[in-house]
């Protein structure tokens, strides 16, 4: 008998120390999964800057062909409310370059707490040369 009367005490002393220790390791978790979400908003805005660059340096392209393919990339991972600014607007042959930012919300695309993230955005913005034809130039 006096096995099982100390077989009981440790059950109750396993879950005292799970209750103790479950609370960080779920603290933990939840902040992992977090941490990844941002880690995903970062590169999604990274990702649809560029590819909207991309599709604005070619010949004959305008800024909601660029805006489209940069919501596009941000609908493939469900991004919520985001900003997508094109420089120039509009799109003109005399245009060296075009640049792409993407704003990116950080409380509004939140999976678990967007109480702590209030206010903060992921932002990028990509800058590539054009490849419009200026004819040939006279000197």
């Amino acid at each position: 008998m006096p096995s099982n009367a100390r077989a009981r005490k440790r059950r109750g002393a396993v879950t005292v120390e799970f209750a103790l220790v479950s609370i960080v390791f779920f603290t933990f978790v939840f902040g992992m999964i977090e941490f990844s979400r941002l880690n995903i908003l970062r590169h999604a805005a990274d990702n649809a800057s560029y590819e909207g660059a991309r599709v604005g340096i070619v010949p004959g392209a305008s800024v909601d062909d660029v805006k489209a393919a940069a919501q596009n990339q941000l609908d493939i991972l469900r991004v919520n409310t985001s900003t997508v600014v094109v420089t120039p607007d509009p799109l003109t042959t005399a245009a060296d370059s075009v640049t792409v930012t993407v704003t990116v919300p950080v409380a509004e695309n939140s999976w678990l707490v967007p109480r702590f993230s209030d206010g903060l955005s992921m932002e990028s913005s990509t800058t590539l040369g054009t490849e419009r034809y200026r004819g040939i130039p006279t000197n």
